[in-house]
């Protein structure tokens, strides 16, 4: 790859790498690429295409079956996960931290709640250093644990820094700070993420993670000369092919004329017939783009009349105090009526979305018999030892088999996947599980929460158009104002006012 960075190190390099997940599902095949010292590298490609599984072969978490990964000798490497992992909720904020600085140090850190203040300044989370042995990760909302996350992996100051996902849950000041630590961070940053506009403010070169081929293609440029180039590649593909068959075609009619001729003119035929099969084994396997899911309609209850829920008052977390406090208010939604939540990460949204979809939630009242589809951010509504198959067929016991597979097939969920369970997942395709559940349960009020996190962009416009035609009760929060410009959105509430 040609670019700013050519005439340094290579940091990690490929080499022929195989891996696959037991017998039947091949990840990577025969790859090879390189990253030097210094770049900006995009990891791209569809949901459960194994973006991820190269962060973790890079790490040495994964060792692969065949060929070689090479890390420059002696460099540290640090992640950002998509998700906190469970078994680190429950610690306060100071051994959060500790944890991952033990991580490439076994050191005692006597500066500790300097250095966590100021990778806390970097991710803009405001957090008082008087709570930070006290305060528990859980405590935070998920834009702020996505802070958190990104912040564990930074207070390592490593060579390589992996980032996966890491826009999901944080609103637009949170993506602007991410943006400008990126452009300045001096050192190696690998990135997995779906939100185009982001890349193109740092990227300098993409690994394409081809989910039909297991290659990974290496480009030069942003997401958009990527797809450029990839539009470029499969119209010359095409056209190349399409001269072959018409010679195909031209080679078997002589070779079907002349066999008919008899005598020598047979060995002239077996010519031909030779000539149209070398020709079509040089035909190209154009590159499959990924798959999008198909177009759906989440069926909504219609057996009721008038408000569906109303919301006299709800709790948010004062920005200030950082205490609760009830506000009062007078929205009431029936069929076909939107409603958008807006606020800052930390101010509530996920928690008040969690009481309104559990029925706890005090001064809202949800009217008996509605059927509540709750979307939420960390895919927790999900059982993750369930199978794919009956975590659908739980949403809805009583449809057909072929109207039950069919949804699942709109949603690329195939006999292989069904068979899985949940928490085996990738993160996009734990949120095409989620929808498909929605579609099957016909919910009555649907409840949203950042339902693009993790999503592929080419499934983003789809899902969209499903929202804005929901003719049920809708409650959405979501930090995507792309996203939100394309459903229609009837009142909004603002809990910042």
């Amino acid at each position: 790859m040609s670019g700013p960075h050519n005439n340094r190190p290579t940091v990690i390099r490929f080499d022929n790498t195989s891996f696959e997940f037991g017998h039947n599902h091949p990840i990577l095949k025969e790859v090879n690429f390189n990253v030097r010292a210094g770049s900006k590298i995009t990891i791209m490609g569809q949901n459960g295409a194994g973006k991820s599984t190269i962060f973790k072969l890079i790490e040495g978490i994964y060792q692969p079956e065949e060929g070689f990964i090479h890390i420059q000798q002696g460099a540290t490497i640090a992640t950002a996960k998509q998700v906190i992992p469970r078994d680190e909720l429950d610690l306060s904020v100071t051994a959060f931290f500790e944890k991952a600085l033990a991580r490439v140090s076994d050191k005692k850190i006597y500066d500790i709640d300097r250095r966590i203040a100021k990778v806390l300044e970097i991710v803009n989370l405001h957090i008082d250093p008087a709570l930070y042995a006290e305060r528990i990760v859980r405590s935070f909302s998920g834009g702020q644990q996505a802070r958190l996350l990104l912040a564990s992996a930074i207070i390592q100051d490593p060579d390589i820094l992996l980032l996966d996902e890491p826009t999901n849950n944080l609103d637009h000041a949170g993506i602007e700070h991410l943006k400008t630590f990126i452009k300045n961070y001096k050192k190696t940053i690998l990135v997995i993420s779906h939100d185009a506009e982001f890349l193109n403010s740092f990227t300098e070169g993409v690994l394409y993670l081809d989910v039909h081929t297991q290659k990974v293609e290496q480009y030069t440029g942003n997401y958009y000369d990527l797809l450029k180039e990839i539009t470029a590649r499969i119209e010359k593909e095409n056209r190349a092919n399409a001269l072959r068959a018409k010679e195909i075609q031209e080679n078997k009619d002589k070779a079907n004329f002349f066999a008919n001729k008899g005598g020598q003119m047979r060995l002239v035929a077996k010519r031909m017939r030779e000539k149209a099969e070398e020709l079509e084994e040089e035909m190209v396997d154009v590159r499959k783009e990924d798959k999008t899911i198909r177009s759906f309609s989440i069926p909504s209850q219609q057996e009721f009349v008038g408000p569906l829920v109303t919301i006299e008052s709800y709790s948010i977390i004062s920005p200030k105090t950082h205490k609760p406090v009830t506000r009062k208010c007078d929205i009431s939604l029936n069929k076909k009526q939107h409603l958008l939540l807006k606020g800052p990460n930390g101010i509530g949204k996920s928690t008040l979305l969690e009481t309104l979809a559990s029925g706890k939630a005090k001064g809202v009242t949800i009217t008996e018999g509605v059927r509540v589809g709750y979307y939420r951010q960390d895919f927790s509504t999900l059982d993750f030892e369930h199978t794919v198959y009956e975590s659908l067929r739980e949403a809805n016991e009583t449809t057909s088999d072929d109207n039950f597979r069919s949804t699942a097939a709109g949603f690329l969920i195939g006999g292989d996947m069904m068979k899985k369970k949940v928490g085996m997942l990738s993160e996009g395709q734990k949120g095409l599980v989620a929808f498909a559940r929605l579609v099957l349960q016909k919910p009555g009020l649907l409840i949203l929460d950042e339902p693009t996190n993790h999503i592929n962009f080419r499934h983003i416009p789809v899902i969209a158009k499903a929202l804005d035609t929901y003719e049920g009760a809708m409650i959405l929060v979501s930090h995507v104002p792309e996203f939100v410009e394309q459903i229609r959105i009837d009142e909004t509430l603002d809990l910042e006012k």
